[in-house]
């Protein structure tokens, strides 16, 4: 039996297949424009600040902070522990966030402004990003 959470697991494409395999060597990626510089999150095929179709999935510090937060209380596996769910917001780039689950701390003790750093739950051929407290070791 595994410790990792059920998880229903997304189904990687030709668009998002680098996201998804990319926690295999610890780094998160994002597509970014090699024209103006702008990542993008999701996946797009043209950059939404110049229109061009030069992107490229580039590795991120990893680094964030939780920009919004929840936690569930829902049982939608049987299971009664409650998680944090939230949005973090990547330095690299403002506007740049990420829907996740931050593990590693209580989830009532995730709040707006926490510094967290990407880690990530290997499912099958999946690669989840999930985010910790930074500091919180794995």
């Amino acid at each position: 039996m595994s410790d990792l959470p059920f998880r229903v697991l997304p189904a990687p494409d030709e668009t998002t297949a680098f996201f998804w395999s990319s926690g295999e060597d610890g780094q998160l990626r994002f597509l970014r424009c090699q024209d103006c510089g702008t990542y993008l999150h999701p996946p797009l095929p043209r950059c939404f600040s110049c229109g061009s179709r030069e992107l490229v999935p580039e590795p991120v510090s990893g680094r964030a902070t939780v920009h919004s937060c929840t936690v569930n209380h829902q049982p939608w596996t049987g299971e009664s522990e409650p998680w944090a769910i939230a949005i973090v917001e990547l330095p690299e780039q403002e506007g740049l966030r990420l829907t996740t689950n931050v593990v590693g701390c209580e989830p009532d003790d995730v709040a707006v402004g926490m510094e967290v750093e990407v880690t990530f739950e290997h499912h099958d051929d999946v690669w989840i990003p999930v985010f910790r407290p930074v500091g919180a070791g794995s």
